[in-house]
C-alpha cells in the first residue's frame, strides 16, 4: 500500500498574536544602530559557539542589487570578530547571475564581495543531510561544501519575498544551503513535473523550513542568527535591481540563538508598525501565507515563537516591539554600501 501524500498546514495568511503562543520564552538582542558598530556589538552578544572553521551565509545578490546587507558592514565584523571566516553561498535554481558557478563568481566580483574568501558550496557537488522529523524530506541536498565547517552564522537581510512572503534567516538557509540543482528543485517542484515552481504556498513555506532544520541540526548549537531590518522591499534581493522600491521604515538589528524566535521578532516588529508603515509588507506575507514559515518551525520544534526582546542600546533592559519602532522614520536611502 503507497503511503499518503503529506497534508500542508494551513492558516499561513493569519498572524498569531503574541497573547496566543504558548510556551517558553528566548533571548532576541536589538539596536537600532545600522552601521557595523552596531553589527558587532549584536554579534558578540550571541557568538558564544561559534568556533573553528566558521562560515558566514549572507545573501550576496544579483548583480548591482541595491538592497543587501552592506559589505561595508560585513567587512567590519570579520576584521574585529572572523578574520578567518569565509563568506559561503549556493548557486541560484533560477538562470540569473548566479546560475553558475562560472557567472556567481562574476556577480561576486561585480558587487564587491572581494574582501574576503566566499565558498561557493555546490561547486564541486552536494551531500545529504537527514531531515529529522519531517513530513516532505527525509534528507536534503546542500553543498558539499557545507561540512567542512564547523559553525556558520546566518547574517541575513530581512526583507518581502515575492514566493516565500518574507526572507529571514529561515529562508536564507532554508533555500540559501540546498544546492542549485538538487535541493532547490526539492524546494520548488514537486517530483515528475515538467513545472520547476508548482509547488503550493503553504507546502513551499514547510519545504523550506524543513531544509532549514537540515543545516540547523547540522550545526547543532554551533549556529547563530541576526537580522537586519534595512531596506525592507517586498522583493528579495534575488530580483536585484528590479526589485520593487523600499517602503518600509528601518527598523535595526537582531541577534538570537533561536532561528524561530529571531524571525517571529522580526515579523512582530513589522506588525507593531503604524499601518501606512506595515501595509506593503504585511500584505506581502499575508498574500503568499509566509506566516506558515513560522507556525511550521514550531512544529518541527526549531526554537520558540516566544522571546525577551533585548535593547541593547539600553543595558540589554526588556523592551516590546510597539516600542521598538515607535519612532521609525520614513525609508530614506543612507549611501550605506
Amino acid at each position: 500500500m503507497n503511503a499518503k501524500k503529506p497534508v500542508a498546514g494551513k492558516n499561513g495568511e493569519r498572524y498569531v498574536p503574541y497573547a496566543e503562543r504558548k510556551g517558553n520564552e528566548s533571548i532576541v538582542y536589538f539596536t537600532r544602530d545600522l552601521s557595523p558598530k552596531g553589527l558587532i556589538k549584536l554579534y558578540e552578544k550571541v557568538n558564544g559557539n561559534i568556533v573553528g572553521n566558521v562560515g558566514i551565509k549572507v545573501h550576496t545578490g544579483e548583480q548591482h542589487g541595491p538592497n543587501i546587507v552592506p559589505r561595508s558592514w560585513v567587512k567590519a565584523l570579520m576584521e574585529k570578530d572572523l578574520p578567518d571566516a569565509h563568506i559561503v553561498e549556493t548557486n541560484t535554481y533560477y538562470d540569473g547571475d548566479r546560475y553558475t558557478t562560472e557567472k556567481h563568481r562574476k556577480t561576486l566580483e561585480v558587487n564587491g564581495w572581494t574582501f574576503a574568501p566566499v565558498d561557493i558550496m555546490d561547486e564541486e557537488g552536494t551531500t545529504m543531510l537527514p531531515v529529522k522529523g519531517g513530513k516532505w524530506f527525509t534528507e536534503m541536498s546542500v553543498g558539499s561544501h557545507m561540512v567542512n565547517y564547523d559553525s556558520l552564522l546566518v547574517l541575513t537581510h530581512f526583507k518581502g519575498h515575492t514566493m516565500g512572503g518574507f526572507g529571514g534567516s529561515n529562508k536564507n538557509i532554508g533555500i540559501g544551503c540546498a544546492d542549485g540543482r538538487i535541493g532547490k528543485a526539492m524546494i520548488h517542484t514537486t517530483p515528475g513535473s515538467s513545472n520547476p515552481w508548482n509547488i503550493n504556498e503553504e507546502e513551499l513555506m514547510e519545504r523550506i523550513s524543513e531544509s532549514s532544520k537540515a543545516t540547523c541540526d547540522f550545526f547543532g548549537k554551533h549556529i547563530t542568527f541576526i537580522n537586519v531590518m534595512r531596506n525592507m522591499s517586498v522583493s528579495c534581493d534575488c530580483e536585484g535591481v528590479a526589485a520593487e522600491p523600499v517602503v518600509t521604515p528601518n527598523v535595526g538589528i537582531l541577534a538570537s540563538t533561536d532561528i524561530l524566535a529571531i524571525d517571529q521578532a522580526s515579523v512582530d516588529l513589522i506588525y507593531a508598525m503604524k499601518p501606512a508603515e506595515k501595509k506593503a509588507l504585511v500584505e506581502r506575507m499575508e498574500t503568499r501565507h509566509g506566516l506558515r514559515q513560522l507556525s511550521y518551525m514550531k512544529e518541527l520544534g526549531m526554537g520558540n515563537d516566544r522571546y525577551v526582546l533585548l535593547d541593547a542600546d539600553h543595558e540589554d533592559t526588556r523592551i516590546y516591539p510597539a516600542d521598538a519602532v515607535k519612532d521609525v522614520k520614513p525609508w530614506a536611502p543612507d549611501g550605506q554600501m
